[in-house]
């Protein structure tokens, strides 16, 4: 009869999910926007500069992307960001895009805790090397 009970209220707990407690999804993450870029253009061959981006939602932590490729950062308010760009990255014309990334942040987990946020990247934005 006790091996019955117990059987029995096993199935129970793991038909109703108490089993092992889930970790709650990522929620979406605040997506930054690109208002300017300054400047907004190079020629080939001029040595490294400092890029200010323009813009708005930009996390403490946001990442400019030249070309898809990180790069240091430096969050001067919620709505600008600078990240000096080397000789080498403006050394062939053409068209570069530019991003920003706001990165995932981690949950607080527990049982019923937070998922955090996943990371969230701007559109667009290009800078001509000319």
């Amino acid at each position: 009869m006790k091996i019955t009970f117990l059987l029995l209220l096993t199935m129970l707990c793991l038909g109703c999910g108490y089993s092992t407690p889930q970790a709650a999804a990522p929620q979406p993450g605040t997506k930054p926007t690109i208002a300017a870029l300054v400047p907004n253009a190079a020629n080939s061959g001029d040595p490294q500069f400092m890029l200010t981006v323009n813009g708005s939602s930009f996390s403490s932590n946001a990442v400019i992307n030249w070309n898809g490729a990180a790069q240091a950062t430096t969050r001067v308010t919620a709505g600008q960001l600078t990240a000096t760009i080397p000789a080498t990255a403006i050394a062939n014309p053409g068209a570069v895009p530019v991003t920003v990334t706001n990165p995932a942040t981690p949950g607080s987990g527990g049982v019923y805790g937070s998922g955090g946020t996943a990371a969230s990247t701007s559109s667009p934005m290009t800078f001509t090397v000319n």
